[in-house]
């Protein structure tokens, strides 16, 4: 039996990515959405959550290359700042996140964006 993807095939990987990874299987989920990104590379919902499972097993510069490639797409995305900008802190790049913190705090002022950002701070 030879396997066929469809759209419909690659929406039920995505939803079933979202619960992997809310279920703590961030390398499932990750291995569910190398095949619908390599259908749809521009559906910035699957890079999106393929940068958070790329987080949460410690694979920083993945992680940070898809975060990219979200905001080349959406510039106006606070979270893909804030997680970008997160991803940067773990990797010991503390200029280069707190541009993002501040980016994601401006665009939508949450209070965990905002005490991100320490726009009291100099810096």
């Amino acid at each position: 039996m030879t396997e066929r993807t469809t759209p419909e095939t690659h929406v039920i990987d995505f939803r079933a990515a979202e619960q992997l990874l809310d279920a703590g299987d961030p390398r499932g989920t990750i291995k569910l959405l190398d095949s619908v990104i390599s259908a749809h590379p521009e559906n910035t919902a699957a890079r999106l959550l393929r940068a958070r499972a790329f987080f949460a097993t410690a694979q920083l510069r993945p992680a940070e290359l898809e975060f990219q490639l979200v905001l080349e797409r959406e510039p106006d995305n606070a979270f893909a700042h804030f997680a970008l900008a997160r991803t940067l802190q773990r990797a010991a790049r503390p200029t280069e996140a707190l541009r993002h913190f501040r980016l994601a705090a401006a665009l939508d002022p949450r209070p965990d964006f905002l005490a991100a950002a320490r726009f009291g701070d100099k810096g």
